[in-house]
């Protein structure tokens, strides 16, 4: 009888679930396919998804925060996996504190987060784009340090770092070629995070005054209502099919590499 609930109960709750996360997401692709002819009749077409493509800046700030995204991605992990390595292997007294500081970016507000760094940039990083990255990397870290440190503290660490060290590998090797590898779930899951944080994140983008895909969607959506609805699900699809492109490129990767093996 108990076994016959949970079956009932799971089908149910993911029903729901899917109500509620795709019921506001379809209702507003439909709406954005609406348009009006011209005897004023409400009809469905595409008028809207070509006023986007029409868009001249489009491409243009896309690839701007998908550039950024990227750098932040990078310099999450070659910051973020030593780091919790060096952390459960040398340094576990330390992890209050790390716990405590990477916490920091989700109390303190964006707009001291914001100005307080940019202060403390030097002056020909506030005058570039590439101060983006850095800040991402401080808003994403909450989430990548506990994806990691979940991720190592499922695997023998200290055994594989022994193993990789015996065998003549330095900690270079032995953290991106060994650690990195077998806990790529955690990696991928904290690349993904900072990814989608990245390439979606507004509030500190325009505080810091600067032009990217989400602050470009803001102010070209005042244009059109119905185009702006359009503009929010193209960008929604258009990250979702990114990641998915990635993840299947990644599992592609390993079963390659478990075939080689």
């Amino acid at each position: 009888m108990a076994t016959l609930k949970k079956n009932i109960i799971l089908p149910i709750t993911l029903i729901i679930g899917g109500i509620f996360a795709f019921l506001p997401f379809g209702s507003a692709a439909e709406f954005s396919f609406r348009s009006f002819s011209e005897t004023g009749k409400l009809q469905h077409s595409l008028t809207s998804y070509r006023w986007i493509i029409n868009q001249p800046e489009l491409a243009s700030h896309l690839f701007l925060s998908l550039k950024l995204a990227l750098i932040a991605v990078l310099i999450t992990l070659f910051l973020m996996v030593p780091t919790v390595a060096w952390l459960h292997l040398k340094a576990q007294t330390w992890r209050p504190l790390l716990e405590v500081l990477t916490i920091l970016p989700l109390i303190i507000p964006v707009v001291a987060l914001s100005i307080g760094a940019q202060a403390a940039f030097p002056d020909w990083l506030q005058s570039s784009e590439y101060e983006l990255p850095l800040m991402y990397v401080i808003l994403s870290m909450p989430f990548s340090f506990r994806i990691l440190d979940t991720g190592m503290q499922a695997i023998p660490l200290k055994t594989i770092t022994e193993a990789a060290r015996g065998l003549g590998a330095n900690w270079l090797k032995t953290i991106f070629f060994v650690i990195a590898p077998v806990i790529r779930g955690s990696v991928m899951g904290a690349f993904f995070l900072t990814f989608a944080l990245s390439l979606g994140e507004f509030t500190l983008t325009s505080l810091l005054h600067w032009d990217t895909f989400p602050t470009w969607v803001t102010s070209v959506s005042q244009q059109n209502i119905i185009g702006a609805i359009a503009l929010s699900i193209f960008s929604l699809t258009a990250a979702f099919a990114l990641l998915l492109i990635i993840s299947l490129f990644t599992s592609r990767a390993r079963k390659l590499t478990k075939e080689a093996e």
